[in-house]
């Protein structure tokens, strides 16, 4: 009986090589490999179905480098995947001693790798058995359930909260339309007050541990909201009448919807694709503008704090009556114009590490 000779196909990596022999019109049946330093020779025997019946087939290999004396193998009905080990971790410039490729050889696309990337796989391997080692080594939180309940119920109720602002805001802007801009304070300023001294926890959390966010961003966000909120909108009631506090919620609102069911899912290690593109995607728009909304906001409040001298801060009779409280606005639009550029700094970085790293576990 004349043996015939299969497809081959290869791959590797520093320290392997990898085979796959199909056979595509017959089922396997005895199989049997010799291996020395430089050559592997295979035989098997293959039972068809048509004009070629049972035959025997075998090819042999002389690799370019040595290789060690063991095989390991996998068989199905179609195919043998044969995996043999390098003697040393080095890249072959290719896969047999002679340059001309045999026939019978072609490269495996399914598993095939450059250099470069073979390189950034072994250290992708590493870093897992390293990251899997030192988890090992770490003594595991007791309280860690605690914390992830602790930070979803908190998420949870702010979804919640946010839901409703923005959701009453949609129905009553179509029902009424512009007439809503005017009496948005009364009707939600409630519930921003109580969402927004809860945000307080968003920067007492990463201050004390319980998230690995920076305190400093955190900070500005929070704190620049609840200025807005109840020093320009709560002291001034000349300012809860105005287009402009329907502008502020509004988009406080649609940046929240999305960021806070993006951490709450987080907690329970669950994460859903779309949710996650627009959680780091949909601020960039939205976050410049609220920013933009709220500089309005103080810019309107500037002459009726100047009116009313209302926070102005007394000064001795031989320098002056008082300091208005506007200066202080003046100085806070710097500020906040420079928070606008930190956090935008901090976001973007977020949103491109997210990415890449999901990029990198997709390859």
């Amino acid at each position: 009986m004349q043996a015939l000779t299969p497809h081959v196909y290869w791959a590797q990596r520093h320290g392997e090589i990898y085979l796959r022999v199909e056979i595509s019109d017959a089922q396997l049946d005895a199989l049997s490999f010799r291996l020395c330093d430089f050559c592997l020779f295979c035989s098997f025997q293959g039972k068809g179905h048509g004009a070629k019946g049972e035959n025997e087939y075998e090819f042999s290999l002389e690799f370019l480098k040595p290789v060690k004396p063991e095989v390991k193998h996998k068989s199905t009905q179609r195919q043998v995947n044969i995996t043999v080990k390098k003697q040393e971790h080095v890249w072959w410039n290719r896969l047999t001693k002679q340059e001309k490729k045999p026939l019978f050889l072609a490269p495996d696309f399914d598993r095939w790798l450059d250099e470069s990337d073979a390189e950034m796989e072994l250290r992708e391997k590493e870093e897992k058995i390293n990251k899997i080692n030192i988890e090992s080594r770490v003594r595991k939180d007791p309280f860690l359930g605690l914390k992830k309940g602790f930070l979803f119920m908190y998420n949870l109720v702010q979804l919640l909260g946010y839901s409703w602002i923005f959701v009453n805001m949609t129905v009553r802007l179509f029902i009424l339309g512009q007439d809503s801009f005017y009496d948005t304070f009364h009707t939600i300023a409630d519930v921003m007050y109580f969402c927004q001294m809860l945000a307080i926890m968003e920067v007492i959390n990463p201050a004390v541990g319980l998230v690995k966010t920076g305190v400093m961003p955190a900070f500005i966000q929070v704190m620049g909201r609840n200025f807005i909120l109840f020093v320009i909108f709560g002291t001034l009631e000349e300012m809860q009448n105005k287009p402009v506090v329907f502008f502020v919620f509004y988009l406080w609102s649609m940046i929240e919807i999305f960021r806070y069911p993006f951490y709450m899912l987080a907690c329970i290690d669950t994460e859903w694709k779309l949710l996650t593109w627009l959680r780091y995607t949909i601020w960039i728009p939205l976050y410049p503008l609220g920013v933009l909304a709220e500089a309005v906001a103080v810019i309107q409040s500037i002459p009726i704090f100047d009116e009313t001298k209302l926070l102005s801060i007394p000064l001795p009779k031989a320098i002056g009556t008082s300091l208005s409280f506007s200066y202080i606005l003046q100085l806070y639009l710097v500020i906040m114009f420079l928070g606008l550029f930190i956090n935008f700094r901090h976001l973007f970085k977020q949103r491109s590490r997210r990415f890449h790293t999901k990029k990198r576990k997709a390859n």
